[in-house]
């Protein structure tokens, strides 16, 4: 086949996929020129606005390295990392609910024993986060693997510092109890990196690039399901307008001032802090979802 025109095109590109052997490389694959052809004929761009979206996405790709990820950077920000989520977590009631994941997680943070502080020297209004874990049904879950991490009170994540230093964020577990308890400064909200093609994207479409302030957790313990989520500090200016989407109510949090003393976990504190406290509930694991062989 040949002599192809724009009526003409997408059958043919769609008869050749069609040869894929994995069902769902062919149903995935399908969907993709079907919808990026109509997508095309839709806005019908000239020459030029197509070589600029190829060059857009080529710059995406060069700004992307071991600390920063703008491709995640541009899902989140399109609202599509939050459909995905949405698509794969239809939360029950009583479970915690989940968010984005974010541009800045990293793996394999510092461990750390429960009380400690993981602000490593970094300026900021003392934070004391307590909670507890436990699983579908109510019950403490002991063991579990807490992974924290926010922004420090200028809004930057210690990825987006020079020293390397790893500092704002660590690995728990919970206690016999399902518990856990950290120190840290309080985050503040902070624009998402707007120093690339996203930002660009950002600005030409009249938007700021503004997160509310939140400290992120994901949660992981035998039988359940992995709690990828945020707590976001109540009254930030910014909730309804998330550059990522990524706010609901039930993860909106009082970050409660509290005065210099005793603090829950028994420090003793000369100046005032702030105290974050919450209860996770994990939504039990899934049957796993069966995969298409190759055939």
């Amino acid at each position: 086949m040949r002599n192809f025109d724009e009526f003409t095109i997408t059958e043919a590109v769609l008869e050749r996929v069609a040869a894929a052997k994995n069902p769902r490389t062919r149903e995935i694959s399908a969907a993709l020129v079907r919808h990026l052809h109509a997508f095309v004929r839709e806005i019908r761009p000239t020459q030029s606005e197509w070589e600029g979206a190829i060059d857009f996405l080529t710059r995406t790709g060069h700004m992307c390295d071991d600390k920063r990820q703008e491709f995640i950077l541009l899902s989140d920000t399109l609202g599509v990392s939050m459909l995905v989520d949405a698509i794969n977590h239809h939360t029950p009631e009583q479970a915690t609910e989940t968010t984005v994941l974010g541009p800045f997680f990293v793996k394999d943070a510092p461990v750390f024993a429960n009380g400690a502080d993981i602000s490593n020297g970094m300026s900021g209004e003392p934070m004391l986060v307590t909670g507890s874990v436990a699983d579908s049904r109510g019950k403490p879950v002991a063991g579990a693997v807490v992974d924290v991490w926010h922004s420090d009170d200028d809004g930057h994540y210690d990825v987006q510092r020079e020293d390397d230093a790893s500092a704002i964020r660590g690995t728990f577990r919970t206690d016999e109890n399902g518990r856990f308890s950290f120190w840290s400064v309080k985050p503040a909200a902070y624009p998402v990196p707007h120093d690339g093609p996203v930002g660009e994207m950002l600005e030409a479409q009249g938007r700021h690039p503004w997160r509310p302030a939140h400290v992120h957790f994901m949660i992981a313990a035998d039988g359940c399901e992995q709690l990828v989520t945020h707590l976001f500090v109540a009254g930030d200016q910014y909730l309804d307008s998330d550059a990522v989407f990524g706010v609901k109510d039930s993860l909106i949090s009082e970050f409660k001032e509290m005065p210099a003393g005793v603090a829950a976990d028994g420090r003793k504190m000369d100046q005032a802090y702030c105290h974050l406290r919450h209860d996770f509930r994990l939504k039990a694991q899934a049957a796993m979802r069966p995969t298409h062989a190759a055939s």
